[in-house]
């Protein structure tokens, strides 16, 4: 069988990676400590709950499954709280993927796909970004996984580990079968946060920054749909598999939209109007992140069929009305 270890499995982009890689023939074994996750999303290979920190238990579960490749998403990834902690995001996602690496060189399991961030590129205006673009991070959360990119280009040169690197833009939307689907506690994400408002879930949106230098004032992002994301992580295993070597690539549309266009395009598609108020800029956030991704085009036939902003509002509000896991 071919076994995959997939760290933060139960997790939103974990568990539509777990659906993705099953209907491809492999067989994803969950690892997650479920500080985030949700075990009613493991729903599509074995769960084995542990912590990336606990290496014990992560040469347990490579002696069990003997897997021929990791996919790696378990990580903190919340900005403001990386610029207010940073000790909690260097040690849990730093010396945690550490941990990860160093059992996977250990158990002879060389091949590792490693979910990184947009993020390590900073604040780089009316850019659009692509593989070779320098990186500037400007909070922890995007230190650390530019950290992990560095910790994985070491191990190459010293141990063969080969990886495929995936920076990635605001992932969006759902699973459209309603499997899986986004829903973190606390809850940080736009597009989720729009869709409680408009229910009656929360009293409104906080729109955080109307001064930043955009069109309308509101910070712009690059969305990609988490199907078409998880896509992208089988093909890289794929490349991998037929021996490619490491390589990386971004992840997005190349089209951005700023936070009131996701406010517009949410009336559209609901019909419903988003209750909002205006608040101050939060620290770590950056004007615009725009990808240029045909390098993945191009080099693993990457195709995006469901990220447009209209798909992704549509699946998102229907795994919102239909989808919650319990904690």
């Amino acid at each position: 069988m071919k076994n995959v270890i997939v760290t933060g499995g139960a997790g939103y982009i974990g568990s539509h990676a777990c659906k993705a890689l099953r209907d491809a023939g492999y067989v994803p074994i969950t690892f997650d400590n479920l500080s985030t996750g949700w075990q009613e999303a493991v729903k599509f290979g074995p769960f084995e709950q542990g912590d990336l920190l606990d290496r014990a238990r992560l040469d347990d579960v490579f002696a069990k499954y003997k897997p021929i490749a990791v996919m790696h998403f378990a990580a903190f990834s919340q900005v403001g709280e990386s610029m207010t902690d940073p000790g909690k995001y260097w040690r849990n996602n730093v010396f945690g993927s550490l941990q990860l690496i160093e059992a996977a060189v250990d158990a002879g399991c060389l091949n590792f796909v490693f979910s990184s961030t947009c993020a390590t590129f900073g604040d780089q205006d009316n850019v659009v970004l692509n593989e070779e673009s320098p990186q500037f991070p400007i909070n922890s959360y995007g230190a650390s996984k530019r950290a992990i990119e560095d910790i994985l280009a070491n191990f190459e040169q010293s141990h063969n580990l080969k990886s495929v690197v995936f920076r990635y833009f605001n992932v969006a939307g759902c699973d459209p079968d309603g499997e899986v689907g986004e829903f973190h506690q606390p809850e940080t994400h736009l597009i989720p946060l729009m869709l409680d408002a408009i229910a009656g879930k929360r009293d409104a949106l906080t729109i955080y920054g109307t001064d930043y230098d955009t069109p309308d004032g509101t910070c712009i992002r690059d969305y990609v749909h988490v199907c078409d994301l998880v896509d992208a992580h089988v093909l890289g295993l794929e490349w991998l598999s037929n021996n490619k070597g490491s390589r990386y690539f971004n992840l997005g549309t190349g089209t951005g939209f700023s936070v009131r266009e996701v406010l517009d395009e949410s009336r559209a598609v609901t019909n419903k109007e988003v209750p909002h108020v205006e608040g101050p800029r939060r620290p770590g956030d950056c004007t615009k992140l725009v990808s240029g991704s045909e390098r993945a085009m191009t080099e693993l036939g990457w195709s995006p069929q469901r990220s447009t902003m209209k798909e992704m509002i549509k699946d998102a509000w229907h795994w919102h009305q239909t989808g919650h896991y319990d904690k």
